[in-house]
């Protein structure tokens, strides 16, 4: 049972196409899932989260374990820096690990190349990972020369290791009768024909949607109160860096549950 469940979780990873869905949705056989929300720079709350899924997850020592980060791990909160240290060096060994772009992640590596998206990216938290990385934050609509000097200071001070992390995260992931990704679907086309700027961007056309997916969609992007659970769609955005509320979905069969920081 391992051994299958191991290959399925490798055949997602890498892409390869699966069935759609008939009857209640469900994750493959010796499979657990842990999917996390948007983190948003609170490392206090992803260490705290961490800890409740390693805890969860000794209760079934017989699974195979796996976690899948939705995006969104920069800005807005202090530890943007050590949210990706952790992500790229120090997730528990026991699990197999999947982390997914957010739109935020986006953003900061267009900010590194292009300084016109920088009083956009400044404005929704971009400033909070700059002085993460001991950089002084510019104002959105500071002179382009000061602009310019934060752009150089990060390219200088991102360690070659996040910016391979940055680079290496992929845009959705399908395991079972689930497919997760950080914002949601372009409702109507099918899930190998979505754009990746719906993939990261996508709000309220998707949210309005009750359509049939193919798939049942796991994102966040779009916060709420609770976790949300709708027949097409769960979002597990429930707004941590000003909450302190970070949600994690557990999968395994068909079962569905929540954990969460409060």
């Amino acid at each position: 049972m391992l051994s299958l469940a191991r290959k399925l979780w490798t055949e997602a990873v890498s892409g390869a196409p699966s069935a759609g869905r008939a009857g209640p949705a469900s994750v493959p056989r010796g499979m657990r899932i842990y999917a996390v929300g948007d983190i948003h720079g609170r490392l206090d709350l992803l260490d705290q989260m961490l800890g409740q899924i390693v805890r969860d997850a000794d209760q079934a020592p017989n699974l195979m374990k796996y976690l899948v980060f939705l995006g969104d791990y920069v800005d807005r909160g202090p530890d943007s820096r050590l949210v990706i240290e952790r992500l790229a060096c120090g997730l528990p060994p026991a699990f197999g690990a999947v982390c997914l772009r957010g739109n935020h992640e986006d953003t900061m590596l267009g900010f590194l190349s292009d300084l016109r998206v920088a009083p956009g990216w400044l404005t929704y938290g971009g400033d909070a990972t700059l002085e993460s990385y001991g950089i002084p934050a510019p104002d959105p609509d500071a002179p382009v020369e000061h602009l310019q000097q934060a752009q150089l200071m990060l390219n200088s001070l991102l360690p070659a290791h996040h910016r391979a992390f940055l680079g290496s995260l992929r845009n959705h992931l399908t395991i079972g009768d689930y497919h997760f990704v950080h914002a949601g679907v372009r409702p109507g086309v099918p899930l190998d024909q979505q754009e990746d700027q719906d993939r990261l961007w996508i709000r309220e056309a998707f949210l309005a949607s009750r359509a049939d997916h193919g798939k049942l969609v796991v994102h966040g992007h779009t916060i709420a109160p609770e976790p949300e659970l709708l027949p097409n769609r769960i979002g597990i955005d429930t707004g941590a860096y000003a909450t302190n509320r970070l949600t994690a979905l557990v999968l395994e069969g068909t079962e569905q549950r929540f954990l969460c920081t409060i």
